[in-house]
């Protein structure tokens, strides 16, 4: 007997990226949904720009598990991209799209005119041929290019942000994020991110014009279990369905409630919408308004 191969139907949602929906032929298919990758044009990935990927299964140096629900999935190697973009003033085309396992956002791979490659984050509407160039100081304003905040003109949106200057692209990096420049005072550029909190950064930070790619990624549906596993991800199992020596929720005959005070975690700290962020931190003085709840 001959399998069945499900027929993929392509539908498109209101921002014009498609995704990739099936026929209903196993419970795993009937609701899943995966990117159908209309905009990729390179298959495999630039050789010299790999590095292996070293898979620690959430142990620390130490051996012990510090990270928990980690372990297996697909091997993938690590693209290496360039998030500080100091080839100042020098023009680079984008030779191709291609899609990265490691991050939800397209990755553009761009060639200078001496002929070095290099891979990027890919904006958002940035195609094959397209130019995009990183400037020192005030340059053209355009998706891609990437300048200080203090050349950005106010109300634009950025991605790839700097924490200081010169460290390379460290936020707002997510598959179709993107940042509101909101004003620029003193020495000083107060940027809302994407969470809804106002920040204020250094003028001399870096960001790159336009919003990232692929911004229809969180509408994707795994749709089974295991496509979670592929991704190195294990099960999770819920702290009540323990005994009482395994977590603080655990023990009691048949479907109990927590019967504590307040959710713990496994270690017996608080737990479900506690807030983790350090009171005295030495960056909260950046912070102008917290982010929506």
């Amino acid at each position: 007997m001959s399998a069945r191969s499900p027929t993929s139907l392509v539908n498109f949602d209101n921002s014009g990226m498609p995704l990739k929906f099936y026929k209903p032929t196993t419970p795993g298919r009937r609701h899943a949904s995966t990117d159908a990758k209309q905009d990729v044009t390179k298959q495999s990935p630039e050789k010299s720009l790999l590095v292996p990927k070293k898979r620690s299964g959430g142990r620390n140096n130490t051996g012990r598990i510090t990270v928990r629900h980690r372990g297996g999935g697909a091997h993938r190697a690590i693209r290496v991209v360039d998030f500080r973009q100091e080839r100042y003033d020098v023009p680079a085309t984008v030779m191709a799209i291609e899609y990265d396992p490691n991050r939800g956002a397209r990755l553009a791979l761009v060639r200078y005119p001496d002929g070095e490659k290099r891979y990027v984050l890919a904006p958002d509407g940035v195609g094959v041929g397209y130019t995009m160039t990183s400037f020192a100081k005030k340059g053209e304003i355009k998706v891609g290019n990437r300048m200080p905040l203090r050349d950005i003109p106010v109300g634009m949106n950025v991605h790839a942000l700097e924490f200081s200057p010169g460290n390379g692209g460290a936020v707002v990096r997510g598959a179709g994020n993107a940042a509101q420049l909101l004003a620029l005072d003193a020495g000083s550029a107060q940027v809302k991110l994407p969470s809804g909190e106002v920040r204020s950064f250094p003028e001399m930070c870096r960001a790159t014009i336009g919003r990232v790619s692929n911004p229809d990624h969180n509408l994707i549906r795994l749709g089974k279990a295991g496509r979670k596993r592929h991704q190195g991800i294990r099960p999770s199992v819920r702290g009540k369905a323990m005994n009482p020596v395994d977590h603080p929720h655990g023990g009691g005959e048949g479907k109990h409630p927590i019967g504590l005070p307040y959710p713990k975690t496994p270690w017996g700290k608080h737990a479900l919408g506690v807030k983790t962020r350090k009171k005295n931190k030495w960056s909260n003085r950046f912070i102008q308004a917290r982010r929506k709840k």
